[in-house]
């Protein structure tokens, strides 16, 4: 077989995520860098709210392609090679949490990313966004 179906995460999901992460963060009282990206990694939708740290928007991406890449969380990235992955790609790939994938219906379909707050206030707000859209984060 030389070609096979696939899912792709639309704008409407996009929006929805992106309300529900900041619906989130806003209810924790914490701004946040939100990223969406396709599963190859394309930006599909950002915003970086007011009072969020501006370079998180950085890091935010950062976390969104790695989880999109990897297929799981950036956390999971190994302590040992954070810088050398770092460096490899660019600052693309990272181990700081915050980073979740998107499956749908068993398919991934891209990952968010989230920063500006800690790690787990990150992966709230990742989670409401994905929760949003009835998505999920592992297989």
């Amino acid at each position: 077989m030389y070609v096979k179906p696939s899912l792709t995460l639309t704008h409407a999901a996009t929006l929805q995520m992106l309300a529900a992460a900041v619906a989130q963060a806003e209810a924790m009282g914490q701004p946040q860098c939100i990223v969406i990206v396709d599963a190859s990694g394309e930006v599909l939708g950002d915003i970086g709210m007011t009072g969020a740290k501006y370079l998180s928007r950085k890091s935010a991406a950062a976390k969104a392609r790695t989880a999109a890449s990897t297929g799981g969380p950036s956390s999971a990235i190994p302590e040992q090679v954070h810088l050398q992955i770092a460096a490899a790609t660019g600052g693309d790939v990272t181990g700081l949490g915050g980073g979740l994938p998107i499956y749908m219906d068993g398919v991934l379909v891209g990952g968010i990313g989230v920063g500006s707050g800690s790690a787990a206030q990150d992966i709230e707000v990742g989670q409401a966004a994905l929760h949003a859209i009835g998505a999920q984060d592992s297989l």
